[in-house]
């Protein structure tokens, strides 16, 4: 009876693992995706100007560790390269038009919107400091 008792048990914790992994996928309500902000340039990469994007999430701890570097980016290098953000977690056709894997990533485009350079996970100041400095952003 106890071992019984103890199969039944297992097969209702499978069970219930199972549905809380599989729910998502049958739920009525599909995801709520956002408007892409008005902050965001239309084209990406922005036409005739060194872009770095960053691609990752607001609730994402990497990213929240850039976001202070990101900010400090777009002051320093304003009117010379285009640094922009996306949260493919709001905004989701952005993770499978820029092929991500993984977030943060950050993708370097030339001018003439060419991807030069990729680096998944954190990236320090120095590092895209160093990536514009090789493509001849000051």
């Amino acid at each position: 009876m106890k071992k019984k008792i103890a199969i039944a048990g297992g097969v209702l914790i499978v069970l219930v693992v199972a549905a809380l992994f599989l729910w998502p996928q049958f739920s009525s309500k599909p995801p709520v995706e956002q408007p892409v902000p008005a902050s965001v340039p239309k084209e990406i990469p922005v036409p005739g100007m060194v872009t770095m994007l960053d691609l990752g999430a607001t609730e994402c701890i990497p990213c929240k560790l850039m976001l202070p570097i990101m900010q400090k980016m777009e002051k320093k290098y304003e009117g010379k390269a285009a640094v922009v953000f996306i949260d493919v977690w709001k905004f989701r056709p952005a993770a499978a038009k820029f092929k991500i894997r993984a977030i943060p990533t950050q993708i370097f485009f030339n001018r003439e919107g060419e991807e030069v350079f990729r680096h998944e996970g954190f990236l320090n100041e120095a590092a895209i400091v160093e990536q514009f400095k090789k493509m001849g952003v000051d």
